[in-house]
């Protein structure tokens, strides 16, 4: 079983940059894959980015790459997201998740999902 609890969210303007922290509970951490999705009001959740156990591979969202990086600390039980040059389209819940599968994209290979925290980019 794994917890995830997401912060850093917030009110930012276009340009500007925001750092998202997810903390997970549990001693199994390091074992699973991470992953971010956003969710707009009346969208579908969408992929961001996932790192796998141990950092050293990722995999971007076209929409992000360039502008967000995640890493993981695992010895904190912590992964992170740093976003910079934020758009007002950037603008959704951001939720963290974990998955069992060495990195992936797919919504429902992602077994634990944090309680969101939502980033609001003005223009």
């Amino acid at each position: 079983q794994v917890q995830l609890v997401e912060s850093g969210g917030g009110l930012v303007q276009a340009g500007g940059s925001l750092r998202l922290s997810c903390a997970a509970s549990g001693r199994t951490f390091s074992s699973y894959a991470m992953g971010w999705f956003r969710q707009a009001p009346g969208k579908v959740r969408e992929f961001v980015v996932a790192i796998n156990w141990s950092g050293e591979n990722t995999y971007y969202a076209n929409s992000v790459e360039g502008r967000f990086t995640i890493s993981r600390d695992n010895a904190k039980n912590t992964v992170y997201l740093q976003m910079n040059s934020l758009k007002p389209e950037d603008t959704a819940v951001y939720y963290c998740a974990a998955s069992p599968i060495s990195i992936t994209a797919n919504v429902y290979e992602y077994d634990y999902w944090g309680q969101g925290t939502q980033v609001t980019v003005s223009s």
